[in-house]
């Protein structure tokens, strides 16, 4: 039998079952303001449509964005997103989600996360980013569920606006200077965002449960090298990971997952005040995330 996360019995139930308390403890949620200084950089492992069913990993997000001020506006580096030069997705919030996933239940397709427009969000963006080169605005491009999914968690009110930046490249070094570009909008109240996934195996899917313990491994050799190197700043590693982390060539096949977390230690002030915001897995992969000052 194998794992099969694209049929739940009730598609994205515990969402809507998680959501009305969600809603009302967001309504007291307080505004960030200048004497609150700069807000966190944060890497979150955002799942894919099956977060939606788990009510655990819900509730974790939803108190870890509880856990801060509200913010002034969202920037988020999504896995999902590559595109050179530099893009930033629509700001008109008629523009619709995009939905790039395959094969889960029609019913996630359906979902809806309706943020304001972010005219005045991609005015301070945009700036930050000029210096790197030509920054291109999609009108046609919603949030990818790399934003949207955790968003839904942890602001389910909607209500903040939020902007998309793509990745230059899947270069760590790069993705790590353009957290440095976009490190001075905390100051701004603007919560920075990279969203990936700790380890990102998905030969899991086609594993008997019998043999996850032995071929899964290496996720968790992966994941320890992950929390020990983060916690320590080590920045230099964490670019070279293809040569310092055991078990990175099947913890992470491809590097899209990975690098958004090089992202958010641009953005902080200090890399090595990390902290795990929350750990754990799901189908055998870690949901490690973190929080930068």
């Amino acid at each position: 039998m194998t794992i099969d996360p694209f049929h739940p019995l009730v598609p994205a139930g515990a969402y809507d079952e998680f959501l009305p308390g969600a809603v009302e403890q967001a309504r007291t949620q307080r505004d960030w303001t200048p004497a609150d200084g700069r807000l966190p950089a944060l890497f979150v492992s955002h799942g894919a449509p099956p977060l939606l069913d788990d009510p655990v990993w819900l509730r974790e997000l939803r108190d870890w964005g509880h856990s801060m001020p509200r913010p002034t506006g969202i920037v988020v580096i999504s896995a999902h997103w590559e595109n050179a030069p530099l893009a930033i997705s629509a700001t008109d919030p008629r523009v619709p989600l995009y939905y790039d996933f395959g094969g889960f239940h029609r019913r996630y397709y359906t979902l809806q996360y309706r943020t304001p427009d972010a005219t005045a969000l991609a005015r301070r963006v945009v700036p930050a980013l000029a210096p790197a080169g030509p920054v291109h605005q999609y009108v046609d491009r919603g949030l990818d569920h790399g934003a949207f999914i955790p968003l839904m968690a942890m602001y389910p009110l909607a209500d903040i606006p939020v902007l998309q930046v793509s990745m230059p490249s899947l270069d760590p070094a790069d993705l790590f200077a353009l957290g440095r570009r976009l490190h001075a909008l905390r100051d701004e109240g603007m919560l920075i965002i990279g969203s990936g996934f700790a380890t990102h195996f998905l030969g899991v899917f086609r594993l008997d449960p019998s043999q996850l313990a032995s071929m899964t491994d290496f996720n968790a050799e992966f994941d320890a090298w992950l929390a020990d190197t983060v916690t320590r700043g080590d920045v230099d590693a964490l670019i070279d990971y293809r040569t310092t982390a055991p078990g990175n060539a099947r913890a992470h096949p491809t590097a899209d997952h990975y690098v958004p977390l090089l992202t958010a230690l641009g953005a902080a002030d200090d890399v090595q005040g990390a902290v795990t915001s929350i750990e754990g897995t799901v189908f055998a992969n870690s949901k490690r995330s973190f929080q930068l000052a």
